[in-house]
């Protein structure tokens, strides 16, 4: 029987590898040139495909199968085993064609050990009649340049999530890969797209619970110690957190998911090495910590306060410090572009409506179109921009500042009219939602305050199990399975 590495059909074909920056045997991929007029978003250039040379960021130099590497650690061993568990708790039965996920609750998810989680995102992904495996090279799913204006975007905070040992936040990114089997793979026509809220150290209480707000960013300052894993080693092999970044990234991909992160953009909300951060000074800054991100395997950015870029509407702006001017607006996106040798990124700007100047800023998407209660009034915007295919503005069912008012019902509505509100599917509207809108939290939290908070939600302090069992809701576990049939519903149009 041979081993499978993953199922063909859900990845990029004709993918090779990137060469290995630690070793000479890896295959070398030819030359590209790259200009300013590679931006052109009908040109489907991959990363994959281009040789990294003369780049002015720092780059992933980790190990190049940071996956396997992770595997190896949690087991001692590179043999994978396929999950029986969760293989007997797939949605449907597992009746859903090659697109697979798990029906379990969150916080039993969130209670396995992280090495059965990679076997079962492998066991999911494997082709039939093969034994599972992690692939030497995992490429984003293919989608093309433009996925970004259609995508579903999915924003989980990993802070929420992390093991909370007392005082302590740590382990977010093993529990968001803990997360991946139970949340839906891409479907044919559009991506689900997981937006990570936090990647940075935010200013204050970094790794610890108590007041501590996600709308700030400290760049080059590392990972977030929310996100990231101590003495995660074996004998002398140590996992670097880059390294931690790029497998999560990774094993997403594996799931036939794409991945991003938040950024502020107001400079107050923005600092380097702990020093104060403006747009005068700065701005290079800004560019190469997203492009960091993109190089550990992110495939969108969502931009906060991109509305107010230019003092646009800065009646209404709520941040804290200077945005920037257009120019520079246009200048940052095109060189995230052109820095990482990527033309496929989703560039989304919040509240950006349909106004021709955020397609000219270089957006993707936009999120100003937020009540989608009405399923014709989708199919109105949809009717709307459908002439362009470059940039679109869709509908919030909630975004970071819900606090949860929202019944279970009308999440569900939005959910029902915003993954259905087209008539030809290539030309869908980005809709946003947040991890309330999949995974319900109890009543006395919600998505707002866990962006501004570090909670502990057990009364044990130190239970990390505790934690899980009382931060989600088991009367939304309807709410949940509805949702799963929603997208089984468009999972092949």
């Amino acid at each position: 029987m041979n081993v499978s590495l993953l199922n063909p059909i859900m990845f990029s074909k004709n993918c090779c590898p990137i060469r290995d920056k630690q070793s000479q045997t890896a295959v070398t991929i030819p030359n590209k040139s790259f200009g300013n007029e590679g931006l052109s978003l009908t040109s489907n250039y991959n990363k994959a495909f281009i040789n990294k040379t003369a780049v002015s960021f720092k780059g992933y130099y980790g190990n190049q199968q940071p996956a396997k590497k992770l595997f190896w650690i949690l087991s001692g061993t590179s043999d994978v085993y396929e999950n029986q568990y969760t293989n007997s708790h797939l949605y449907r039965g597992g009746n859903t064609g090659w697109k697979k996920w798990v029906q379990l609750p969150p916080e039993e998810l969130l209670k396995f050990n992280p090495k059965d989680s990679i076997e079962a995102i492998c066991s999911l992904t494997k082709q039939p009649n093969c034994y599972p495996g992690i692939p030497s090279y995992i490429p984003t799913p293919n989608y093309g340049d433009r996925w970004g204006r259609r995508a579903n975007y999915i924003e989980i905070n990993p802070r929420t999530i992390a093991c909370t040992r007392g005082g302590e936040k740590t382990e977010g990114l093993l529990s968001l890969i803990k997360l991946l089997p139970a949340i839906p793979p891409s479907p044919t026509s559009f991506a689900n797209c997981i937006i990570l809220s936090q990647l940075y150290p935010a200013f204050e209480r970094d790794g610890e619970t108590g007041d501590s707000s996600l709308y700030t960013a400290n760049l080059y300052s590392g990972i977030s110690k929310n996100l990231t894993s101590k003495g995660l080693c074996r004998g002398d092999q140590k996992m670097g957190d880059d390294e931690l970044v790029k497998s999560f990234n990774d094993l997403a991909h594996m799931r036939g998911l794409k991945t991003g992160i938040r950024m502020p953009l107001s400079s107050g909300q923005l600092k380097v090495q702990g020093g104060n951060f403006d747009w005068y000074h700065n701005q290079d800054d800004f560019i190469n910590a997203c492009c960091d991100a993109v190089d550990l395997g992110f495939d969108a950015i969502y931009f906060d306060s991109a509305k107010h870029v230019g003092n646009y509407d800065m009646s209404n702006y709520h941040g804290n410090g200077s945005v920037p001017n257009f120019q520079q607006m246009q200048y940052i996106t095109e060189q995230i572009k052109v820095r990482t040798k990527r033309c496929d990124i989703s560039l989304i700007g919040e509240k950006c409506d349909k106004d021709y100047r955020n397609k000219e800023m270089g957006l993707s998407a936009g999120t100003d179109w937020s009540r989608p209660d009405n399923f014709d009034s989708v199919l109105y915007e949809y009717d709307q921009q459908r002439y362009n295919d470059d940039y679109a503005t869709g509908p919030d069912i909630s975004n970071d500042n819900d606090y949860g008012g929202m019944s279970y019902e009308q999440r569900l509505n939005r959910v029902k009219n915003s993954l259905n509100g087209f008539r030809d599917p290539g030309f869908k509207l980005p809709s946003f939602m947040q991890m309330q809108d999949l995974f319900p939290m109890n009543n006395y939290t919600n998505t707002h305050k866990q962006m501004m908070e570090s909670q502990n939600h057990s009364p044990y302090s130190d239970d990390t199990y505790s934690h899980f069992n009382n931060l989600f809701n088991p009367d939304g576990r309807w709410l949940t399975d509805a949702v799963y049939n929603e997208f089984a519903n468009v999972m092949y149009r």
